[in-house]
C-alpha cells in the first residue's frame, strides 16, 4: 500500500517531544496545518484501545471537522500507531539524535487530495509541532 511520510528534528530531548505530543493542553497550540485553522479541543486517552478526538477549526467559523482515531500500539517514548476513524493507519515513530529528537510519520493517505497536498499539510503541523516545542520547552 501506498504512504506518506514526513519528518522532523526538534531540537528538545525525546521525554520532553513525547508530553507535549501527547498532552492535550499542548496538543491545541500546535495542531493546525496553517494559522488560518486552529484546534478548539482535545481529547486523549493514551492507551491502546482508547481514543483521541480533536475539533479543528476554521478561525473565520465558517468550517470545521473533527480528526478522530483509536491507538493502536504504544511504546511511551518510542512509538504510536492509530487508527483514524476512516480507517486508515498512521505510525509515528520517536528518536533521539544528536541530543535532538528526530519524529517520522508515515500515514496511509486518502483518496480525496493529491499525496502531495496531503505531505505537504502533514509536514505543515509537524514544522508547527517543531516550533511550538522549541519555543515553549523549559
Amino acid at each position: 500500500m501506498d504512504t506518506i511520510s514526513v519528518q522532523v528534528r526538534v531540537n528538545a530531548p525525546l521525554h520532553i517531544v513525547w508530553s507535549f505530543w501527547v498532552d492535550p493542553d499542548h496538543i491545541v497550540n500546535w495542531n493546525s496545518a496553517s494559522d488560518d485553522w486552529h484546534t478548539t479541543s482535545a481529547i486523549n486517552d493514551l492507551w491502546v484501545g482508547g481514543h483521541f478526538t480533536y475539533q479543528m477549526n476554521a478561525k473565520d467559523g465558517n468550517d470545521g471537522f473533527r480528526f478522530e482515531g483509536v491507538y493502536d500500539k504504544i511504546v511511551q517514548n518510542k512509538e504510536i500507531d492509530y487508527t483514524i476513524m476512516d480507517g486508515r493507519k498512521v505510525k509515528v515513530r520517536f528518536r533521539t539524535v544528536d541530543h535532538n529528537t528526530e519524529i517520522t510519520e508515515t500515514i496511509e493517505p486518502e483518496n480525496e487530495n493529491s499525496h502531495e497536498t496531503q505531505r505537504r499539510g502533514w509536514q505543515a503541523i509537524l514544522n508547527r509541532f517543531k516550533y511550538y516545542v522549541e519555543i515553549n520547552q523549559k
